[in-house]
């Protein structure tokens, strides 16, 4: 089945999705061509100049955090228990009795913190940038014992400049999200937890191979919120395996009745993220990326949603999200309260895209000037480290048009609207002057932008939201 005939093959139970004139249109057939399979586009945005010194990327950082407004942190811990047959980041497997499996844990801890001395020792300002939000992530952190946690969360506070609007977050498993766990973590000071349900659907569940059941995602949700943790966040994937609309529809209705405080919505990508660089891809593919694989499961009698099943499914989600008080801010990141995520707010707002630091296996850092993704093979990190080197793999750096673009790029992702104002002030030059006038023009004589000189404003359609991502990969380059 080609792109146009994925598209065109839908549900008869749901309405067509709206997105699905625009992306029927021969004009927009690239824009179909990136959705059959896109990587993430709205998570990385990649340097334009590769080939960077890593060296050079540090002092790029450095030089911004000397006066820096708060930044996001983050803490990669790649430890899973099992691999999901969707996944293509970089993990590490840990097995066994429970002493093994903590102590294999624990050693990622060390690694981890051993890492983060390295940054403080090469990039100086670090120490003293303010910290926006703390996000331990993964992998799943949550598989950590107990003393290895403390011992982590002790050493960011004393270390790096936690103050006190500083947000600390955690992600994990519901499996391993026990009470217990919840309990140690607000001890702890996390007030934000995350957590990657994917379905509410148990047969969906076991196809990808998760080991939780939709109970434990509801115990977990349900925990959280008796616990008192102020923002308790939940992923969900659409288009998975044997995944109907129908399915989908039940998922929201669990949502709406659980009402976690964040929803984030994601499509099941089969590209490799290591393509466009969008994301961070580990050394071995998902088994769902494998053709074979995805032509065996056909053969058995499973069924791949096509692409207008997939739009139907974003459809349903994101109507019934903003139907019930969820905000969407960025794309398909959906928060009640009509606030964003904090730390997206402050990597993306057209007023702030500040820096972020990753540190751990596979973490994505970033300036204005440049960007660096560290080491995804394990040993090598591992080897890196203890020679006494930040691991970085590989940086790309942004030519002054391309830190133009990439502060574009990042601003329409928020689903807000451009502030031409703000964009002369900070790179001296107008959003309805060229390059980026015939740009837009070209998106809103397809109906995919209101290009708006007089309020200085350039915003999305609805069809253009549904396509940032393909939009600004693109076309925005």
């Amino acid at each position: 089945m080609d792109a146009l005939e994925s598209l065109l093959a839908i549900d008869p139970s749901a309405p067509v999705p709206a997105v699905q004139k625009a992306l029927a249109d021969p004009v927009n057939r690239h824009l179909l061509d990136y959705v059959t399979e896109d990587p993430f586009g709205a998570h990385v945005f990649p340097g334009n100049e590769i080939g960077y010194a890593p060296e050079k990327f540090l002092a790029d950082l450095d030089a911004q955090l000397a006066d820096s407004a708060p930044i996001h942190l983050w803490s990669y811990i790649p430890t899973c228990a099992y691999r999901c047959r969707f996944c293509q980041y970089p993990v590490v497997l840990v097995k066994g009795e429970p002493e093994v499996a903590d102590t294999k844990a624990a050693q990622w801890v060390d690694r981890n913190i051993r890492e983060a001395r390295l940054w403080l020792a090469k990039v100086p300002n670090l120490a003293k940038a303010p910290i926006g939000e703390f996000n331990v992530f993964g992998g799943t952190p949550s598989l950590l014992p107990a003393d290895a946690i403390r011992r982590l969360l002790d050493f960011y506070r004393e270390n790096f400049a936690f103050g006190p609007d500083t947000k600390i977050r955690f992600e994990g498993d519901p499996s391993t999200f026990t009470r217990e766990k919840l309990e140690l973590l607000a001890e702890l000071g996390c007030t934000k937890l995350s957590s990657g349900v994917q379905s509410f659907d148990d047969h969906v569940l076991e196809l990808c191979g998760r080991e939780h059941t939709s109970a434990m995602c509801a115990d977990f949700v349900r925990n959280a919120q008796k616990l008192g943790f102020e923002w308790v966040s939940i992923d969900l994937m659409y288009g998975l395996l044997d995944q109907s609309v129908d399915s989908v529809r039940r998922d929201l209705d669990v949502v709406l009745e659980l009402a976690p405080t964040a929803v984030v919505c994601t499509k099941l990508h089969l590209k490799s993220y290591s393509d466009t660089r969008t994301g961070v891809a580990g050394v071995q593919p998902a088994a769902w990326q494998l053709p074979d694989y995805r032509d065996r499961m056909a053969g058995r009698g499973h069924h791949w949603p096509t692409l207008g099943e997939q739009y139907q499914m974003r459809e349903i989600l994101t109507e019934g999200l903003r139907g019930n008080g969820y905000t969407e801010w960025p794309t398909m990141y959906f928060a009640r309260g009509g606030q964003p995520e904090k730390w997206k707010a402050i990597m993306v707002d057209q007023d702030k895209q500040e820096a972020e630091v990753a540190i751990g296996l596979g973490g994505s850092s970033s300036c204005r000037a440049s960007e660096a993704i560290t080491d995804v093979h394990w040993q090598r990190y591992s080897e890196a480290v203890e020679a006494g080197r930040i691991p970085l793999g590989s940086a790309t750096r942004f030519s002054e048009r391309a830190q133009e673009a990439r502060a574009v790029k990042m601003a329409l992702t928020t689903l807000r609207p451009l502030d031409d104002a703000l964009h002369r002030r900070r790179f001296g030059r107008s959003l309805f002057d060229e390059p980026w006038l015939s740009r837009f023009s070209a998106l809103a004589s397809r109906g995919l932008a209101d290009v708006d000189p007089g309020r200085g404003t350039i915003t999305l359609t609805p069809d253009g939201e549904v396509l940032v991502e393909a939009i600004i990969n693109t076309e925005l380059a």
